[in-house]
């Protein structure tokens, strides 16, 4: 039986902000390229979204390191889960169980009875591992960040 270490979960720091980028480039490659169309795959390197959303962010960003490098991370406002993203070289090592755990606690101490978060029809890795976690489907809609013909999942869970 091999013992895998626990990650630490903690604060990003601005020192993080290239691992966190680096993060959502890997993330991004391994799951959205394929499903967008060439447009939308130009315009996210063009704008360089990693780069908006971690300076626009990241300081409100959870951390999970592992080995002492950041290996993903949690973002969430109010009820919402905004962003889980796990670096794929670490993946199923239950870096997001934990990040989710954090995020769903503080979502809990502050008052909110459910948490919310969104996903995509495509995206079967990440509904499988929401349902485990308590998730059900509330409503779908058209994906307007891409702007690929994709569809959103929203996904509620309620806690406590």
């Amino acid at each position: 039986m091999t013992i895998r270490p626990i990650p630490l979960v903690r604060r990003a720091r601005p020192s993080d902000a290239a691992a966190l980028r680096d993060i959502l480039h890997d993330t991004y490659a391994r799951t959205w390229l394929p499903q967008v169309t060439p447009d939308a795959a130009r315009a996210f390197l063009e704008e360089d979204r990693p780069a908006a959303y971690v300076a626009e962010r990241g300081e409100a960003f959870w951390v999970a390191e592992w080995d002492g490098q950041v290996a993903g991370f949690v973002d969430w406002d109010a009820d919402f889960v905004k962003a889980l993203h796990v670096r794929s070289s670490r993946a199923r090592l239950g870096i997001g169980a934990r990040l989710m755990d954090k995020a769903e606690a503080e979502i809990a101490a502050a008052g909110y009875l459910a948490a919310r978060l969104e996903t995509d029809t495509f995206n079967i890795v990440s509904q499988a591992f929401y349902a485990a976690r308590g998730y059900r489907e509330s409503d779908r809609y058209p994906d307007r960040e891409w702007d690929s013909g994709l569809t959103t999942l929203l996904l509620v869970k309620t806690l406590g």
